[in-house]
């Protein structure tokens, strides 16, 4: 008998909205048999821009799934271009206040990608490849060799270049050469005569490794030892290799970091502009051992980036070409015909981008991103969700439509890893400048071709929104400033965190299982009105603290 509240009567009153209450164990399978459309809408209803118009990431929700399985078990493995694969499906954009060698290092030790941007001249561009590849290694097959004529205070001078201070010494100061010492930090620090030979200082009791040692064994003899560097030298004792402590300590400490199979070496990405004189500079990158080309363009789809994206696959054949930035299947035809390995989607969706307003060009990302990566995964073009990321909930929308990884600016440029210093704003909150590259500081900055002549014309804001030749710019971004986030190393594991999370609460144990769950149906949307998003944010309280993570 129903329990009931009060004196109601001898019966009582049973909750029901149809005249008769059905067994409960029934409840599945009544449910496949009467209700024969799933609750909300399929991504192809969702996406239908002739009946729903274009779509932004906040336009829609996906619904949740059944939960089987713990957060830390969804796997977030994702291709970025066609040969390359990450840990994680993070990336930051090539801007000039948002990627240069810290942020690349420190994206890829997290297991995504930081892709160096162009605003410079190719040889600042290049040494920060260089500091991105050398920062870890598994066998480092070229490092910096000292001569014995080499000084204490020319040591000293390489590490402040290099960022480290373990060198070895050879009878010639060449790799294969007699290996005779090693210089170690501690070895110059205090010593009080910077014009003395390196071999007054150096250490000659040394721990090496023969040469055709594998890698594991190699970091066996490392771990034992109490030195910092293990030499790997020939029957000669010539040198052939280095093995560095400071990897071994970076492997425990990084595990999901974006290093190729063979070199252990962290994957390099860097853009650049589709002007005749980018050759140049592209060979000068590939020179420093660049992985990832990335064509840095507002609108890919032009005779200039299919050129160079069919001298890039011709001239550099191991190097991965992004072409991009596409909005429409039309445009990423023309790229993929031409060859390339990943796509960069959006055009003016991004927060410091006008171009929309101003051009009147452009689409809602949402839609892109879903009309341009269903056409790419049919040639197996991995695609770039870029723009628009404001939040974790942003992410899982743009890979949830079939990118394969997305790409952040504004959300990465107040981090302590991107360029420029914090300063203090009007209303006394810590604060770091960030411009789009269609802004008119970043069109007129002169330090791109500061090396070159005709250097006013040479900068990346103008080659990315083909400008070069105007005698009038027009700004298609704007300068600003973002708050204070931390460091990308706290910053990003949330954003990671919170990705797996939201997997968890759709049903996904992996990423390629929910770009599958969404093409099958399997995954469900639902459209979001104005009153449900006002519904969906915090609301009704006279103060609030929005921390985000601790």
């Amino acid at each position: 008998m129903p329990l009931t509240n009060g004196d109601v009567g001898v019966s009582g009153t049973q909750f029901a909205l149809c005249d008769q209450v059905l067994d409960h164990t029934t409840a599945l399978e009544f449910m496949e048999n009467e209700y024969k459309h799933n609750d909300g809408l399929d991504v192809h209803t969702l996406l239908d821009s002739r009946t729903r118009g274009g779509l932004t990431y906040n336009d829609f929700l996906l619904l949740p799934g059944y939960i089987g399985f713990p957060a830390s078990d969804v796997a977030l493995d994702t291709p970025v271009t066609k040969r390359i694969t990450l840990k994680t499906p993070l990336l930051s954009s090539p801007m000039d206040t948002v990627t240069e060698h810290s942020m690349a290092i420190h994206m890829a030790l997290l297991g995504g990608l930081g892709v160096i941007h162009h605003n410079c001249s190719a040889e600042d561009q290049a040494e920060m490849v260089r500091k991105v590849k050398r920062f870890e290694n598994g066998f480092i097959l070229d490092p910096v060799v000292l001569s014995p004529n080499t000084t204490v205070s020319e040591a000293k001078q390489l590490k402040e270049k290099w960022g480290f201070g373990g060198f070895p010494v050879t009878e010639n100061g060449t790799l294969r050469s007699k290996l005779i010492g090693m210089i170690t930090t501690r070895d110059i620090q205090f010593h009080p005569t910077a014009s003395d030979p390196v071999t007054s200082v150096m250490s000659t009791n040394l721990v090496t490794a023969p040469s055709g040692t594998t890698l594991a064994e190699a970091n066996a003899v490392l771990s034992k030892s109490k030195k910092g560097k293990l030499p790997i030298v020939d029957s000669s004792h010539n040198l052939v290799s280095l093995l560095s402590r400071s990897d071994l300590m970076k492997n425990l400490h990084y595990p999901l970091a974006s290093k190729l199979p063979h070199s252990k070496q962290l994957i390099c990405a860097a853009a650049i502009g589709t002007r005749p004189e980018d050759r140049d500079r592209l060979r000068i990158l590939a020179d420093a051992g660049l992985d990832i080309v990335v064509l840095d363009s507002s609108q890919g789809n032009s005779i200039f980036q299919i050129e160079m994206i069919k001298y890039v696959k011709e001239k550099y054949p191991e190097l991965d070409v992004i072409g991009g930035n596409v909005v429409t299947v039309a445009q990423a035809a023309n790229l993929i015909a031409a060859g390339v390995d990943g796509l960069r989607i959006g055009m003016g969706s991004g927060s410091a981008c006008i171009t929309q307003e101003v051009m009147a060009v452009g689409r809602p990302q949402a839609t892109s991103v879903f009309n341009v990566s269903s056409f790419a995964a049919r040639f197996g073009v991995p695609c770039i969700a870029d723009g628009g990321i404001q939040n974790v909930g942003h992410i899982v929308k743009g890979l949830a439509l079939g990118a394969s990884t997305v790409m952040m600016g504004g959300l990465l440029a107040g981090t302590t890893e991107s360029p420029g210093n914090y300063f203090v704003s009007r209303e006394g909150q810590l604060v770091k400048a960030y411009r789009g590259m269609g802004s008119i500081d970043a069109m007129e900055d002169k330090k791109a071709g500061s090396a070159a002549k005709g250097a006013a014309k040479s900068d990346a804001g103008k080659a990315r929104y083909f400008s070069e030749g105007d005698r009038l710019l027009v700004a298609q971004g704007v300068s600003g400033s973002v708050l204070d986030r931390g460091s990308v190393t706290k910053f990003v594991p949330y954003l990671l965190a919170g990705l797996q999370h939201s997997l968890q609460d759709i049903g996904m144990k992996s990423l390629t299982a929910l770009r599958e769950g969404v093409r099958d149906g399997k995954v469900r949307f639902e459209l979001r009105t104005v009153s449900a998003q006002a519904e969906g944010n915090v609301h009704g309280l006279h103060s609030f603290d929005k921390k985000l993570y601790s």
